[in-house]
Formats: structure tokens, sequence, C-alpha cells
């Protein structure tokens, strides 16, 4: 079965998401709204603790259906509702209450890459391509997030050329941690997704939120923000069971409590 997303639980605390739309993984309308169904739906499993994100086949994802977007510009829709819609969807993303990795196995271009940046960790294979194709179809993304991961100067050389970027470069650019043989990126990115599941699920949360914010934020907002999550964490049960098993040398069993 193509044209969806599958879900499984690929470990424990783990859920991994599979675009799987031949051949490019676009993510048009119906896409986008069962995208967003699993997330609302993960959000509310407390049982999740981190999401991988991949594409199945050649590509990661490709963004929005340009025959969809086509139709509506040029026929009675509302011109920008699927824009709008896409960004809704890059949105419930972005703020999903548990670490989101990305497992960039191909081609990821202009809301796919948008995709990827609102992941919170990234992982790119040797056959991964990126292209900020904004330019390359009369309109822009990823101005906002990818100068803010990357910088200005990285950004634009990227954004102002529609070209295709290899996984190294990205890499050296600081667009995804680590790239791996084909075969090797699914288990790669789930060992580093496991172990952040392995974690005190509040403080990993309350971490992300921070490190979120942290780019918009003056130090004394930050440490405000960091001494109120700090105020609730220090109180949980996960916070005494960890330094008990701390001190007992022995590994800590989390409860979320």
């Amino acid at each position: 079965m193509c044209n969806t997303i599958h879900v499984s639980r690929v470990a424990e605390h783990v859920a991994q998401l599979e675009i799987d739309n031949p051949p490019r993984n676009t993510l048009g309308h119906a896409m986008r709204a069962r995208f967003r169904e699993i997330l609302e739906a993960l959000g509310a499993d407390l049982s999740v603790r981190a999401l991988v994100i991949t594409g199945r086949g050649k590509a990661f994802c490709s963004g929005e259906d340009l025959r969809e977007e086509f139709d509506a510009v040029t026929g009675d829709s509302e011109r920008g509702r699927n824009l709008a819609d896409f960004g809704r969807l890059l949105e419930q993303l972005e703020s999903f209450r548990a670490p989101v990795i990305a497992a960039v196995n191909g081609w990821c271009v202009g809301g796919g890459l948008e995709l990827a940046l609102c992941c919170d960790v990234r992982f790119a294979s040797h056959e991964t391509r990126f292209v900020c194709a904004g330019v390359n179809v009369g309109l822009m993304a990823s101005g906002y997030r990818l100068p803010r991961l990357i910088g200005v100067a990285r950004a634009k050389h990227m954004l102002l050329t529609g070209l295709a970027h290899d996984a190294e470069t990205a890499e050296r650019f600081g667009l995804v941690t680590s790239v791996h043989a084909p075969d090797d990126l699914i288990p790669a990115a789930l060992a580093f997704t496991q172990r952040v599941a392995s974690r005190a699920p509040l403080s990993v949360e309350a971490t992300k939120r921070l490190a979120s914010r942290a780019p918009d934020l003056t130090r004394e907002e930050a440490l405000q923000v960091q001494a109120k999550e700090l105020g609730v964490l220090i109180q949980t049960a996960d916070h005494i069971a960890a330094v008990a098993a701390f001190l007992e040398k022995r590994d800590p069993v989390f409860t979320r409590s």
C-alpha cells in the first residue's frame, strides 16, 4: 500500500513514520491530512518518547504535490491555501512534544527540506541530495529555518541557487549531524533515537523546549525559562529514581512521573 504514511513501533517508546508516495514522496492534501492525524495520535500517546521519520524508496520527501498546486493556482481555488495547509503541518511537527529524528534517505526537496528542518536531529545517507527548490518554482521556502540552523551565508548558498547539494556538503554546513551508507542509515538513526527515548522523558521534553527557543531568548530570559523547567523536574519521581540508580550503579527506570 502506498500514498500513505506508514506507522510502526520499532523499539520501546520509539515510533517510525515512513512517507510512501512514489516516486518522490510528495505530500499532497490527503497525505498531509494523514500525517497530521498521526502526529496528533502519537502526541497523545505518552508511551511514545521519540519519533523517526524517513521516506520509502529513493526520496525522503519532495514537499508539495505540484500538480495539486498548479490546479489550485490556475483554477477557482483560493491561492495559497495549499501552502498554508503545508505550513500547519510543519508547525505541528516542529512543536511535537518529543524529539523527532529525520533519517533522510534520498531526495529532500523544497517542502521536504522544510519538513527535515522541523525535526530536531537529521541523519543522511551518502545518496541524499538536498534542494532548496523555492527559486526553481517561483516561490520561497526555508528562508527562516535554514539560516537559523546553518548560518546566513551558507543558507544563501543553498537558497539562491536551487541546486542539489550532497550529504557531505550538508554535513559540513551543519544541516545534518552524520552521514551513513544507505543500509546503515536507519540502524544509526534508530540507535540514536533509542538512546534519546531511554532518558528521562520529562527531562528530554523540557530540554527540547528550551533548546528550541534558545536562539530567540536573551541570556536572562533563557535562565528564567530554565529555572521554571528545573523547578518542575527537581520534584519528579524520575529525578529521584535517576539519582538513586546512579548511586547504586544500575540503570534507572523512568515512569514519566
